[in-house]
């Protein structure tokens, strides 16, 4: 199958729309989808007809008719493909691994987490998530996975698959991880960015309903952006879309782990948070959390002054993209009102005033988890398609490659 052909055909995307619609709506007949969505009657019917022959949807058991509805012959009930098939999400942060087993509804069973420097040894990550996914699988009796969703924080090259920065995850250089994991664990291996599995956490489970263009932005010991536009995740030519994180604060000398000064990672992120934090209660020792530190106003000027620097950021790419929402996640977006405080003000200051007077600023609902559901989501609904293909928006795609 052509993806990218796929992808940019409104056809396409206005069946899968229908699709989970009929996800969430139950049992359903084709009048009925066509008051839901709004859309025309053929069309329905041919993103319905297209159901049926990829197995996906059945039509049958006619529903039954109430006082006064005519004669006519009764409307068939549509009703979505039982799926059985198990599968599985792996999130590599900074500093850890997650893995999950998921369900044919693209909902967890049960996950694990190992803290350990990922950054730096690819190798043990990829060996310590093989490892959590066969035990998960053994005390839950999974058998059969149909396929492995992995995000890692990292710039991903779409068309060769390699990890290219050479100071972002440095020892992931070079490396196919979608190869290495598929030897490891003997399956079927889909990978992104996470912070794009992030936003689409956000968009199927999360803040993100409801938006058909949104930012997410995750704030954690690194920092980057997943895009959803016009309904779908957004990669851009070659994979790296939201990389904010290296974006150059001017006046800021930190050192950033790119080798440059002042990036916007440097100075904004928990690793940089925490240590201010360590420095004004020195009692609570350096490698205290600001998520653990009372409320004081000392530790809230910290966070606001961090939300600042990020929102004047987020308001040069609300100008260019004029979002409906931007959406906070991360270790450090999951404290709340502080920093999105910082947000909000930096952006009314800085977005054009009719840009910022539309946006919602909001926490993500999924909190620092919301990569590893966006991961078990996608596993979910890559089950579903012929050949595990999946669909999306952005240049540069490959085959199985694209959200």
């Amino acid at each position: 199958m052509d993806v990218t052909s796929d992808r940019s055909s409104p056809r396409n995307r206005t069946r899968e729309e229908i699709f989970r619609v009929m996800q969430g709506g139950g049992a359903l007949t084709r009048a009925r989808l066509v008051e839901a969505t709004g859309l025309s009657r053929s069309t329905v019917n041919h993103a319905v007809t297209r159901l049926i022959a990829e197995g996906r949807v059945t039509e049958g058991d006619p529903a039954v008719k109430g006082p006064g509805s005519g004669s006519g012959r009764p409307a068939g009930v549509l009703r979505c493909v039982p799926r059985r098939t198990n599968s599985a999400a792996l999130d590599f942060g900074h500093t850890h691994v997650k893995a999950a087993v998921v369900d044919g509804s693209g909902h967890m069973i049960a996950q694990r987490r190992a803290d350990l420097d990922v950054d730096h040894g690819a190798a043990d990550a990829m060996d310590a998530a093989a490892d959590m996914l066969g035990a998960l699988r053994r005390d839950h009796d999974v058998d059969a996975l149909s396929t492995v969703v992995v995000g890692i924080p990292g710039p991903l090259d779409s068309a060769s698959g390699l990890v290219r920065s050479p100071t972002i995850l440095s020892s992931w250089v070079g490396l196919d991880p979608r190869r290495e994991l598929e030897h490891r664990l003997g399956l079927r291996v889909h990978v992104e960015n996470d912070a794009v599995l992030g936003a689409y956490g956000e968009l199927r489970r999360g803040a993100g309903q409801g938006y058909t263009d949104f930012l997410y932005v995750k704030v954690s010991h690194g920092i980057g952006a997943g895009m959803v536009l016009g309904g779908e995740p957004y990669r851009g030519s070659l994979g790296f879309a939201g990389e904010i994180g290296h974006t150059p604060l001017p006046g800021y000398t930190e050192l950033c782990r790119c080798g440059r000064r002042g990036c916007l990672e440097a100075v904004v992120s928990v690793s940089s948070v925490m240590a201010q934090v360590a420095h004004t209660h020195p009692g609570l020792g350096p490698g205290a959390s600001p998520l653990e530190q009372p409320d004081d106003p000392t530790t809230r000027r910290i966070l606001n002054d961090a939300g600042r620097m990020l929102g004047g950021v987020l308001s040069v790419l609300s100008n260019l993209l004029n979002p409906a929402a931007l959406i906070i996640g991360g270790e450090l977006g999951a404290t709340g009102g502080p920093l999105l405080e910082g947000v909000a003000s930096a952006v009314r200051r800085d977005a054009q005033p009719a840009i910022a007077a539309s946006l919602d600023i909001v926490p993500a609902q999924l909190g620092e988890n919301a990569e590893l559901v966006g991961a078990a989501a996608l596993a979910g609904t890559m089950a579903l398609r012929p050949g595990g293909a999946v669909r999306g928006r952005g240049g540069g795609a490959t085959p199985g490659r694209a959200v």
